[in-house]
């Protein structure tokens, strides 16, 4: 028997949805089926379905009375939240359906089997043309995740003291993490895995994935691992405790993300002289590669839309970046003086920025507030140096941003494991050159 888990999909005041097959509302004999809408009244909900309405007490639970060919559609569920390529679309899922409350707003959320949630995983964080290999190895790495979640969110519960913000003498450090949800196990964006129903699930080549991985999971001294992955890590993969809580896990640390005996094993990207060098430069790396043919099988087409992933460059004006940190943190600094990196991850990343202003001066991290900082969107990584631009009455005009590789760089590289899965290695050696020293265990 698989696992149950309970997925948050769309968050809403008002829902619609439509349900092809009977579905029936848990704790009476009432089935459902067709186009329905849910609104939100105090602290209940009115349910209307074709011509009928009724008013329920929340959560609200609808379970499909056959498992084959019944499903529900979503309408209008936002993917990519804050990323430049954030949409609103129509999904799929299989399952049951349920509401619950969430301040002023109504949350659906999918509850379905473990194994049929990574179907889709697997083919909304890649496209399901992917290697064979490459999908076993995402496979297990997003089941090890999600169950290692699941057993966090309890620990959390239990010990109840979890602080993702750090005060520090000139700034603060803030991470993001799932723990932010309390009514539902993992998220369906890019905050968790992305999960984007049965649209996604349809090759064969991702059912045998999971067939061929059911129960497997990668393993730390008898712990399932909080297994990670990114789009491209730029050549080096940066450390867990830089990126989330000041955890050190063993197995997400400090990768090559090129065969045994690289140059790049011997360079310290803490240190900003050597990281601006490697920065600069495009390196020998798996994740270094111009193949279309497997970045068409790797990336789904919106995640196409982002074509210099390994290396990139961008450039904020003056009104532009005080606009950003006056919108997305709340920052009035005056005029933006510098851009100073304090401290740098194993993989070069900034965790720790000194903004340099006019009237103030802040030093923000870890990476993803200053990605967030810094654009409309999410910078592609805090891998990155700055180039100064022309001064008019001592304030810089602008600042251009070089930077390296796409996501916060931890775990898993899926560019550069979609390359080593096309140069013949399996999925066992793509996991254990991302993972060093976990191994692999069927819990179930």
């Amino acid at each position: 028997m698989h696992p149950e888990i309970r997925v948050g999909i769309l968050s809403s005041p008002r829902i619609s949805f439509s349900l092809k097959g009977n579905f029936r509302l848990a704790g009476s004999d009432k089935l459902l089926s067709g186009d329905c809408r849910l609104s939100l009244k105090g602290d209940t909900a009115i349910l209307s379905c074709q011509s009928e309405s009724r008013e329920l007490s929340l959560p609200i639970v609808l379970k499909p009375v056959e498992t084959d060919n019944t499903v529900f559609t979503l309408k209008k569920v936002i993917i990519g939240i804050d990323f430049h390529w954030q949409r609103a679309e129509d999904q799929t899922f299989k399952g049951s359906l349920s509401f619950i409350k969430e301040g002023d707003k109504l949350r659906a959320l999918n509850i379905i089997d473990i194994e049929d949630y990574l179907s889709s995983v697997i083919s909304s964080e890649m496209s399901a043309s992917s290697s064979p290999e490459l999908l076993k190895a995402h496979a297990v790495i997003s089941r090890s995740w999600l169950l290692a979640q699941i057993q966090k969110g309890s620990e959390l519960k239990t010990r109840g003291n979890y602080h993702s913000t750090v005060k520090t003498a000139d700034g603060y450090l803030k991470w993001y993490d799932r723990e932010e949800h309390e009514g539902f196990d993992v998220c369906a964006d890019d905050h968790c895995q992305r999960y984007q129903g049965i649209s996604r699930a349809s090759s064969e080549a991702v059912k045998e994935a999971i067939k061929a991985s059911i129960g497997v999971v990668l393993s730390y001294k008898d712990k399932i691992c909080d297994a990670r992955f990114s789009k491209c890590c730029g050549g080096v993969t940066e450390s867990f405790e830089n990126v989330w809580e000041p955890t050190a896990h063993p197995y997400l640390t400090k990768v090559v993300d090129a065969p045994a005996g690289s140059r790049e094993a011997t360079l310290n990207l803490t240190r900003q002289t050597e990281a601006e060098r490697w920065i600069r430069n495009k390196q020998d790396s798996y994740c270094n590669v111009a193949d279309s043919r497997i970045i068409n099988e790797v990336l789904n087409g919106y995640d196409r839309e982002t074509s210099d992933f390994y290396r990139w460059q961008t450039t904020l004006t003056q009104e532009k970046i005080q606009g950003l940190l006056d919108k997305k943190l709340g920052l009035n600094v005056g005029g933006v003086l510098e851009l100073v990196p304090i401290k740098r991850g194993v993989s070069g990343r900034i965790i720790s920025l000194r903004i340099v202003g006019t009237k103030s001066s802040i030093t923000i991290g870890k990476e993803l507030e200053i990605r967030k900082a810094l654009s409309e969107s999410h910078l592609y990584s805090s891998a990155f140096v700055v180039e100064t631009g022309q001064k008019l009455e001592g304030l810089p005009q602008s600042f251009t941003l070089i930077g390296a590789g796409w996501g916060h760089g931890v775990g898993l590289c899926q560019i550069g494991a979609a390359v080593m899965a096309a140069k013949g290695f399996d999925y066992k050696a793509i996991l254990n050159h991302y993972f060093a020293g976990a191994k692999l265990e069927k819990i179930y």
